[in-house]
């Protein structure tokens, strides 16, 4: 496990628009731009492994610029296949703030980041004390059936709190603008709200009416 003090003041950052990392959270990932290869090959090297998921605020080609806060994920699964490219896993270490974009002459962005304001990340899985799953699953039913989804409903059901949580916000078809407020999502109890109430404006299809019953 990573320490708050083994975390690096500089990461490279990967802008991927509506990809969410959590803490706790796996991501799997395809990499095959060259930037990116060479991104995750000098990753390897260093005894950190991290990297940080950011959303981008635009749709500028080239170098947009990026949301405040992202996400570090630890590499801690890598497959290449025969034309080069990797099949990757990032495992959600902690969030961090941008800092400012550090200038180089590396191919993919790297920024200099604060941890502080976010040392929660690196504990234990959080609880939701709060958290009605059987009316959550009932109202996610719906949202489900409505976007034509599918899911296995008995591992969710015996999900933990946050591991559920977490995975549909990182799962669910959500806006990238949307995907950042659950990532800025202060406790999961504020991010099980936050998700609730993306759900329940899908469901109403986008408008503020209340939603049918």
């Amino acid at each position: 496990m990573i320490k708050a003090a083994d975390l690096p003041g500089v990461i490279p950052v990967f802008p991927l628009p509506g990809a969410l990392l959590l803490p706790r959270a796996r991501l799997p990932l395809h990499i095959f731009e060259p930037r990116y290869l060479a991104m995750l090959d000098d990753t390897m090297k260093t005894s950190h492994r991290l990297i940080g998921m950011i959303q981008p605020r635009d749709g500028r080609p080239g170098a947009p610029r990026l949301h405040a806060i992202g996400c570090a994920g630890r590499l801690t699964a890598f497959s290449e296949t025969e034309d080069g490219r990797y099949m990757i896993t990032l495992s959600g270490i902690s969030r961090f703030r941008v800092s400012r974009e550090v200038e180089g002459f590396t191919p993919y962005r790297r920024c200099e980041v604060i941890w502080r304001g976010f040392e929660r990340d690196l504990g234990g899985p959080e609880e939701d004390r709060e958290f009605r799953r059987a009316e959550f699953l009932d109202l996610l039913a719906r949202y489900f059936q409505a976007q034509g989804l599918a899911t296995d409903w008995d591992s969710l059901r015996e999900a933990e709190d946050e591991l559920l949580i977490n995975s549909l916000s990182m799962l669910c078809p959500f806006p990238p603008e949307d995907k950042q407020a659950l990532l800025e999502a202060p406790s999961l109890a504020t991010r099980r709200e936050t998700l609730v109430t993306l759900i329940e404006f899908e469901l109403r299809g986008g408008s503020d009416e209340e939603v049918m019953q």
